[in-house]
């Protein structure tokens, strides 16, 4: 199946000399919810202008359902909703009419029951009459959405969605974009908030440094980089570790109760049961075992210290 959106080899230098983006090559299939994660100066904003077509690359090419961004920009435009991380709407107009001039910009028809279509589905359509200035920072948000969704495109870039937004509304927002995803809308989002990705992405990008670590689905990602916390509680507190168990690389609890150890999900043999042996035969007696599962940020945090 061919991707909906296909980047090759793309690079951009700002002046000045700061390299944004270096050779970037990444394809994004219909239908998926990507999130891409990096620190602050990774690229990620200038990798989704790049792709709506806001600022010029240096080289590579960069395509949208088969269309060339440069070359076929009013097809690429349209095909393409995005959600900026700066909330700009006019402050005196009302939520229906925004949404409403949004899709008149990209000349499409008058189509009031699309527009009220897409402020019921945002839980916007109660405020339809309210002015943007009356709303709160939620609910902005979701203006921001219902405009970049005006004229019916196929992929939605949401650029840091859920910045400032409280706990409770970024869960609304989350259960707003599968939503959204399945309606049949390519979601591109860029997060700080990694939980964001673990909760709502079918496939995690990692960028650092302009350059993209990798780009694979969570769950994939999760069981290949990904490792286990074995914490053993034991009958009796520790002052040391014991020689003999040595090459397990165990942790002692600083009350000397508990041990714990750290292994690959990958391996054919995580040593599991060789350590139950050796701690029996130096004299450990296990009271209870439980383990614990790497999460998607401790992996992201080790890629990006790898690639500095």
């Amino acid at each position: 199946m061919n991707p909906i959106v296909s980047i090759k080899k793309m690079s951009k230098t700002y002046k000045g000399g700061q390299q944004a983006l270096r050779e970037v090559s990444l394809d994004i299939q219909k239908g998926e919810i990507l999130a891409l994660l990096g620190p602050n100066g990774a690229g990620k904003t200038t990798l989704i202008s790049a792709i709506c077509g806001l600022i010029e690359t240096d080289s590579g090419t960069i395509t949208v359902a088969g269309f060339d961004i440069v070359k076929d920009y009013r097809q690429t435009r349209t095909l393409i909703g995005l959600v900026p991380q700066e909330i700009t709407l006019e402050p005196f107009e009302t939520v229906f009419n925004t949404v409403r001039f949004s899709r008149g910009l990209f000349g499409k028809p008058k189509d009031p029951e699309y527009i009220e279509e897409i402020l019921k589905r945002l839980s916007l359509w109660d405020k339809k009459d309210s002015a943007i200035r009356e709303l709160s920072g939620g609910m902005k948000r979701r203006v921001l959405i219902a405009k970049a969704l005006s004229h019916e495109p196929q992929v939605l870039f949401l650029d840091e969605p859920t910045a400032g937004v409280d706990v409770e509304l970024r869960r609304d927002m989350w259960q707003t974009v599968r939503q959204l995803q399945s309606s049949g809308v390519t979601i591109i989002l860029t997060t700080h908030y990694i939980e964001e990705a673990e909760a709502i992405a079918d496939r995690v990008g990692v960028i650092s440094d302009g350059r993209l670590l990798l780009a694979e689905e969570k769950t994939t990602l999760m069981k290949r980089m990904g490792k286990k916390q074995l914490r053993i509680e034991l009958q009796s507190a520790l002052k040391e570790i014991p020689s003999a168990l040595e090459n397990y690389k165990l942790e002692l609890a600083e009350d000397g109760c508990s041990l714990q150890y750290t292994y690959d999900t990958g391996q054919d043999r995580t040593g599991v049961t060789r350590l139950f042996a050796d701690l029996s035969k130096a004299g450990i007696h296990i009271r209870d075992v439980h383990t614990s599962q790497s999460s998607l940020e401790e992996i992201f945090v080790d890629l990006v210290k790898e690639s500095a």
